[in-house]
Formats: structure tokens, sequence, C-alpha cells
């Protein structure tokens, strides 16, 4: 290993900008076991598809519908 490296020519990752922030949210348990059981019809944890759900979302730019009973 050396004992000084040179970075004058690197470049930003480009995939910096896409990591995820990990965060302390508050949803319903039958929300939770809703999005649990499709993810495991699809194979893969909840976690990823409430974060894809959440992103396909922004990217459509939607409004939440607020329903108060």
């Amino acid at each position: 290993m050396k004992k000084e490296y040179d970075f004058s020519n690197s470049i930003k990752n480009p995939y910096a900008r896409m990591l995820k922030k990990q965060i302390t949210i508050r949803i319903d348990e039958d929300t939770i076991l809703y999005f649990k059981k499709i993810a495991k019809a699809q194979g893969m944890p909840y976690q990823s598809l409430i974060n894809s759900y959440l992103s396909a979302c922004a990217r459509k730019h939607m409004q939440p519908e607020m329903i108060w009973k």
C-alpha cells in the first residue's frame, strides 16, 4: 500500500445521488402487513416494495387523496 495516493484525476461517483437514506416513519400495522403480503408474493423485501411504490408516486407527481372518516 502506498503512503500517498493521487486523487487529482478522480471523478465523483455518479451513483452517489442514488443512495438511500434511512429514516424513521410510523406506518399502520395493517399497511405494513399489506405490503409484506405483496412483497412475499413478488419475492422481494417489503421495504424495497414500499420504496419502489413511493418512488413511482414521486416520479408521477401523484398527490395523496385525503379522506377523513
